[in-house]
C-alpha cells in the first residue's frame, strides 16, 4: 500500500548528537517533519520514523498494536545508539508515551526526553466499552488535525479503529506503571487548550516520573498538534536549547525566531 503524500519517514545523517522522533496515535511523520528538519539544520542527526499501519489506511492500522509501533521506535533508537554519542527522544501525543517508555527502559542510555501533549489514557466512557465494542464496530471518528492555525492541516485518519485504539489503551496502561523509572532530563511543552489530550495526562506524567530536571512549558496559542500550529517555533527553538544545555556544542547557532523569554516556564521536580 502506498505512502501518503508527506507521511514518508524522514532521517537526516548529521553529528555525533542524535534525535529520535516519535509521531502520533493515527498520524504520520508529516506532524514533525518541520521540527525534524530544524533540528537537522542544527546539524544534528535525526530519525523520524513511520510506525507500522500508519500513513497508509486505516485497514493497515487495524493489524497492528502497540508492541509493533514500541518495535519501530525501539530500533531506530539503537540504531541512534550505535552512531551517536548522545541520544536524545522526542515525541508528540501517543509518540509522548512511546518516549517515556523509551526512558523507562534504556536508562542513561538516552541523555534527555522532550514531549509534547503526551498521551496518558483513554478517556471517556467509551474507552470501559472498546473490550467488546471493538468485535462489533470497526471505527470511529478520527482525532487528525487538531490545530488552532487556520489552512494547516495533518496528515492522519479520519477513522480510528477500534483494535487498534484498543491496543493503545493497554499500552498507556503499561507506560503509566513505568513512569517512576524515567529518570532522565524532561522537557514537556503542552496546550491547556487540547481537544485530543487533557491536560491531565500532563499533570499524571508530572507527577509520576523521577526525573529531578523537568521543565514544563504552556503552549497558549495551539491545540493538540501544537508541532504545527502557533507556538512550533517555540517547541524547536526550546529542545534545540534544551539539547545544547544537557549536550553542548551540537552544532548550529540559533536562528532569529527566539522563544519568548522565560515566563511561561516552570522547573518542577517529577517527584
Amino acid at each position: 500500500m502506498p505512502v501518503l503524500p508527506g507521511a514518508e519517514p524522514f532521517r537526516h545523517e548529521g553529528g555525533d548528537i542524535g534525535v529520535l522522533l516519535c509521531h502520533g496515535f493515527t498520524g504520520c511523520p508529516q506532524s514533525l517533519r518541520p521540527w525534524a528538519e530544524r533540528l537537522a539544520a542544527r546539524g544534528l542527526t535525526v530519525s523520524l520514523p513511520l510506525l507500522p499501519g500508519h500513513g497508509t489506511r486505516w485497514e493497515d492500522m487495524q493489524l497492528t498494536g502497540w508492541q509493533d509501533w514500541y518495535a519501530e521506535v525501539d530500533r531506530e533508537l539503537r540504531i541512534l545508539l550505535e552512531r551517536c554519542r548522545r541520544v536524545f527522544v522526542f515525541g508528540l501525543s501517543m509518540g509522548g508515551a512511546l518516549t517515556l517508555r523509551l526512558a523507562a527502559k534504556h536508562g542513561d542510555a538516552i541523555s534527555g526526553i522532550v514531549v509534547v501533549n503526551p498521551a496518558n489514557k483513554v478517556h471517556g466512557l467509551s474507552a470501559y466499552a472498546l473490550p467488546v465494542a471493538r468485535h462489533l464496530v470497526r471505527t470511529t471518528k478520527g482525532v487528525a488535525s487538531d490545530i488552532a492555525k487556520e489552512g494547516v492541516a495533518e496528515v492522519g485518519y479520519d477513522r480510528v479503529p477500534l483494535h487498534a485504539a484498543h491496543s493503545l489503551r493497554q499500552f498507556f496502561r503499561v507506560v503509566d506503571a513505568e513512569l517512576p523509572q524515567v529518570t532522565q532530563p524532561m522537557l514537556l511543552l503542552h496546550s491547556p487548550q487540547d481537544h485530543v489530550v487533557p491536560p491531565a495526562d500532563s499533570a499524571r506524567i508530572l507527577s509520576r516520573v523521577s526525573s529531578t530536571d523537568v521543565t514544563e512549558i504552556l503552549l497558549e496559542r495551539s491545540y493538540h498538534v501544537a508541532t504545527l500550529d502557533h507556538d512550533a517555533e517555540r517547541i524547536f527553538e526550546e529542545s534545540h536549547a534544551f539539547v545544547e544545555r544537557i549536550a553542548p556544542g551540537t552544532g548550529g547557532a540559533p536562528g532569529a525566531g527566539e522563544p519568548g523569554g522565560g515566563m511561561e516556564k516552570e522547573t518542577a521536580s517529577g517527584g
